[in-house]
């Protein structure tokens, strides 16, 4: 059975992993979107598919880095994360904020 210690901390790297991963995407899309070839495809498309490409090939470096065999689920809880990572990098906190506020929970 996991302690509740042990499940914060695997939940802080997990936040902390989105939150790096997501700031790489806005800059590198920052940097890629002025592209002569990019310029005719929105913006919100290639932060996506630069998250797609980030989230696994991080998932793979990581667990090469600490010696961990990559399982199928790994890659596919990679591309899982890439939307959360992809939603964060576009502003997606002011989306789910505003949803949030729609609902009766934010008045308790």
């Amino acid at each position: 059975m996991m302690s509740m210690e042990l499940l914060m901390q695997y939940l802080t790297f997990a936040l902390i992993a989105v939150g790096a991963l997501a700031f790489v995407v806005a800059v590198i899309v920052q940097v890629i979107k002025e592209q002569p070839w990019l310029q005719k495809i929105q913006t919100s498309v290639v932060a996506l598919a630069v998250s797609m490409i980030l989230c696994p090939l991080a998932v793979v470096i990581v667990c090469q880095y600490f010696r961990i065999v990559i399982v199928w689920y790994y890659v596919f809880a990679s591309f899982i994360a890439a939307f959360i990572v992809y939603l964060v990098a576009t502003g997606g906190w002011e989306r789910i904020t505003s949803i949030w506020e729609r609902t009766k929970y934010c008045n308790k």
